[in-house]
């Protein structure tokens, strides 16, 4: 059974560690839209109001332009902002860590001493806790009820710290 509690700990990790890169990509992506078109918008805007400009294709390329890049900028923000893409990237990779760090523990316990019950217990307020957290980050949930009593059973994971 200690092996398949490690393997449940790497399954969870390999996920956390896989939505940190995901978000860190989203969140990178986010940044570098954000001041491109920043300084686009900004740079458009300036020769669309230069003298030589004035009369031609070019004036009513950037007239149209312009606004399209700004309203690119504003989605681009708005993204960020509701899907949170930095803190959830430095959330999971946290989670991955602190799952890492159990699944060492358990691996350098001997087998006849881990209380595999309680250890996937463990294990399961742990991922309990960083989907609550998530959920709040994303500004989905208050709170989660238990079901049943059901999660009122298990160890809290922030008690053991």
């Amino acid at each position: 059974m200690g092996t398949r509690l490690l393997d449940r700990y790497q399954e969870r990790i390999q996920y956390y560690s896989k939505a940190s890169q995901n978000n860190k990509r989203a969140y990178k992506t986010a940044r570098y839209l954000t001041v491109v078109l920043g300084a686009l918008v900004t740079l458009l805007a300036s020769l669309s109001s230069a003298f030589f400009v004035r009369g031609t294709w070019l004036e009513t390329g950037l007239d149209v332009l312009t606004p399209l890049l700004a309203a690119g900028l504003v989605i681009v923000g708005g993204f960020s902002q509701n899907f949170q893409w930095g803190a959830a990237w430095s959330d999971m990779r946290i989670a991955a860590e602190r799952l890492e760090t159990e699944r060492d523990r358990i691996s350098a316990t001997p087998p006849d001493q881990i209380d595999v019950v309680r250890e996937l217990a463990l294990l399961d307020a742990m991922v309990l806790d960083e989907t609550r957290s998530f959920f709040r980050l994303v500004g989905q949930i208050d709170n989660l009820r238990p079901i049943g009593g059901a999660l009122w059973a298990r160890p809290s994971f922030t008690s053991r710290l």
